[in-house]
């Protein structure tokens, strides 16, 4: 008769936890670097650190809110799954509601109160109806009729809502997350092959019905065609990014953040930290995010069950993917795209709900089993 293997509890992922609040304090500096000459000048604030300002209160509550999700246990999310997915699509419903800002319908904004950005809330959510549904329906997850097409459908649906309000790619990023997770949980390789080689043509023709895109993607292959519109941010940043050298130009010393990069606070910060820290300062938050999935994915392999593997997996690939997106963005790699740089670029919502995935991440480490 063979012995049961025993299983040792582990504490919780200290290296992953490290790397998360060091991620965010070079952020957190970063924001008021890149911030704090545009923030000086606008006649409304004359204030050098309002948006550091802004971005530290939030880096408290994130962490704060980090530290609770840590203590709560993963599994009670099965129990509110239901209750999230009404929210989330509440909240992107009344979207529509608000005043488009630069033609894009993505944030709620009441009065002096922070600006909430539903679409940062739903690629989690998502991720956490997925990994239920895949635990609950087991086996049945090799069929792609009904299972595997009724969870595309489902992201699907999640993933059109943010598409509408002007944001392809979130979209994007939660279609290809849920794809992972999917694949993950047991679907066919060869079933999602098929399903991402139609699906490349869908995204050609989201591409063609708006002309801003389709500007975007010619200059993306010569910026030079229009370099005082749609080449103009690639161009900026890759100027910011070369005069940075090595070493950079040094703290704070940046040219580009002084109106050349249109808010460089916000999804070219990259490029700003590539000009005042040079290749070794890129260099190094990219070890950083790499450090952050290598844990990520050790915890997905060891978590103690089905659910909390698809947990861990799907909100990895959520920082990966965002973080890999804007790193490219920036370096000229693909065309200019909306995807904040996560824990780095400035914005509440997106710092609040990515420290609380955070929270969840280290939950599952927490609780996970080892031989």
């Amino acid at each position: 008769m063979n012995k049961p293997k025993l299983l040792q509890k582990v504490e919780v992922d200290f290296v992953l936890f490290a790397t998360v609040l060091l991620i965010l304090a070079i952020g957190v500096i970063m924001v008021y670097s890149s911030s704090s000459y545009i923030a000086l000048n606008n006649p409304d604030i004359h204030d050098d650190m309002f948006y550091f300002k802004k971005q530290g209160l939030f880096a408290i509550i994130g962490i704060i809110v980090m530290l609770i999700m840590e203590k709560m246990d993963y599994h009670k999310l099965k129990k509110v799954t239901n209750i999230l997915i009404l929210v989330t699509i509440f909240l992107l419903g009344i979207v529509f509601l608000f005043p488009a800002v630069n033609g894009a319908r993505r944030w709620i904004q009441i009065g002096p109160l922070p600006s909430i950005q539903p679409s940062e809330i739903a690629k989690y959510v998502v991720v956490i109806l997925l990994a239920k549904g895949i635990e609950k329906n087991g086996e049945k997850i090799k069929k792609f009729f009904p299972t595997v097409f009724v969870y595309l459908l489902t992201a699907g649906f999640f993933a059109g809502f943010v598409y509408i309000e002007k944001n392809l790619s979130i979209a994007t990023v939660i279609m290809v997350v849920s794809l992972i997770v999917i694949y993950v949980g047991g679907a066919k390789g060869w079933q999602l092959s098929a399903i991402i080689f139609s699906l490349v043509p869908l995204g050609f023709l989201f591409i063609l019905i708006e002309p801003y895109r389709l500007n975007r993607l010619k200059t993306f292959l010569n910026p030079a065609l229009d370099p005082k519109g749609t080449g103009y941010q690639s161009i900026q940043s890759l100027y910011a990014l070369g005069s940075g050298g090595l070493a950079g130009v040094g703290l704070g010393q940046s040219r580009q953040k002084c109106y050349y990069i249109p808010e460089p606070y916000n999804d070219f910060i990259f490029s700003i930290i590539g000009e005042e820290l040079g290749l070794i300062g890129c260099v190094v938050i990219i070890i950083l995010f790499l450090i952050l999935i290598q844990r990520g994915i050790k915890i997905a392999i060891h978590a103690k069950d089905v659910y909390g593997t698809l947990l861990a997996v799907g909100i990895t690939s959520v920082i990966a993917i965002q973080a890999m997106l804007n790193i490219a963005v920036v370096t000229g790699a693909i065309p200019v795209t909306g995807v904040p740089l996560p824990f780095i670029s400035y914005g509440g919502s997106s710092l609040v709900v990515n420290l609380a995935a955070m929270g969840i991440l280290l939950n599952i480490s927490s609780q996970t089993q080892r031989k």
